[in-house]
């Protein structure tokens, strides 16, 4: 298999990284990484990950990376690099982070809970639920579902692919712009300024701007915002006590990492600064949860295991659309197709200071979820070469990789 091509592209920020003012510390070096390795991991069924993190800090020149590990043999957690670099804090296993579009299966799960219950159907028009909010530019509404949202095949215009939006969210503006406030209607409005990427049905694009609008139609079907829906539905029932949506507060609770980013400047020797404070709510619906790896992988088991919804909606949730290089939308959450030809559900992260993603088995028994507190890869391969050793047994070598799934 022959992924290599796709790789840049696949892993091209749907959700720009950003940065705050100030430069900051190097991150480690390959001898701190070596001494940051968990003894335990030595000849253990977790090795091949815990030296995929290695690699994943030392070869991608990142401050650090965590993970989280349940089977039905029990927990593992490992770690590499460093949680600040200035002081040399080192990882713990609690600590929270920006988990980024990894809010996206919270939001489709409560939509087809929603389906389930009767109070919508998938099939219904973002109109029907939103009458005139997607129009513009060759953008109809009328001619949306609401599954094309959840699956990204609606053709919407992604508003973080906005140029200004992306450099006062995502670049060079990110120190003046990072305490902005956005409501949903001005994201989509942003994207409304831009023709469609295709018309519905078509292609898949990934698109932030349809989880905005998922959002929107959750608090419009139940009069509660989408994040009291989730909380209400999801958060308090699995007992996820660590996870939570600030809205506009741009604190992290402790413990958590600092956020390190290098602005979207691709020079080798770029400054890193902390983006580890920023108002969330340039993402919304679509990317704004705090949570650990603990509670993700708790809500990923639940969810895959079949704890969350009926069958039918299960159904639903895993039926995908095609995307290339062994990747696959499904309803919030994603197929990826591992080079020894196991298929991993889930979905990944990326914002300005993390890189997350959680991965799992399609039967809910096998969970990884990890974060790097950085934002930049030089080769985006090492990112996947963690779910390659966790549920491969080993990165492949050479060119024999699937392609990294788009974060946001």
């Amino acid at each position: 298999m022959q992924r290599q091509s796709a790789r840049t592209s696949l892993l091209a920020l749907t959700v720009a990284s950003v940065v705050a003012a100030g430069t900051l510390a190097a991150p480690a070096q390959a001898a701190d990484i070596a001494a940051n390795a968990p003894a335990r991991a030595a000849g253990s069924r977790h090795a091949a990950t815990q030296a995929a993190l290695g690699r994943l800090v030392e070869a991608g020149g990142q401050p650090g990376a965590f993970a989280r590990v349940d089977d039905d043999a029990g927990t593992w957690t490992g770690a590499a690099g460093f949680a600040d670099t200035a002081t040399g804090r080192r990882h713990t296993a609690d600590q929270h982070f920006r988990a980024a579009s990894n809010t996206k299966p919270f939001i489709a799960t409560v939509l087809l809970q929603l389906a389930a219950e009767g109070r919508l159907d998938l099939d219904d028009t973002v109109d029907d639920w939103l009458p005139g909010r997607v129009r513009g530019h060759g953008h109809d509404g009328r001619t949306i579902t609401l599954r094309q949202l959840l699956n990204h095949t609606s053709g919407i215009f992604n508003h973080t692919d906005d140029p200004v939006f992306r450099e006062r969210s995502a670049g060079a503006g990110f120190p003046a712009h990072r305490y902005d406030t956005h409501r949903p209607e001005d994201l989509v409005a942003v994207a409304m300024q831009h023709p469609p990427t295709n018309a519905p049905g078509g292609p898949p694009h990934y698109s932030n701007t349809n989880y905005v609008l998922a959002g929107m139609v959750i608090e419009k079907a139940t009069g509660h915002p989408y994040a009291h829906e989730v909380t209400r539905r999801i958060l308090r029932p699995l007992g996820l006590t660590e996870t939570s949506f600030p809205g506009t507060d741009p604190t992290l609770p402790a413990p958590h990492p600092v956020g390190y980013s290098r602005l979207h400047d691709p020079a080798p020797n770029a400054p890193v600064h902390d983006a580890t404070e920023q108002d969330m709510s340039w993402l919304g619906a679509a990317g704004e949860i705090i949570s650990t790896t603990r509670d993700l992988n708790r809500f990923h088991r639940a969810l895959l295991g079949g704890r969350l919804l009926p069958p039918a909606q299960m159904a639903e949730l895993r039926r995908t659309v095609p995307a290339g290089e062994g990747y696959a939308f499904g309803l919030g959450v994603d197929a990826v197709e591992l080079s020894c030809g196991t298929t991993v559900l889930g979905h990944t992260g990326r914002t300005n200071g993390s890189l997350s993603a959680m991965f799992g088995t399609a039967d809910g028994r096998h969970q990884l979820t990890f974060d790097v507190n950085g934002d930049w890869l030089p080769d985006p391969a090492l990112y996947v070469d963690v779910a390659e050793a966790e549920f491969c047994g080993a990165a492949p070598a050479g060119g024999d990789r699937p392609a990294p799934p788009p974060a946001g």
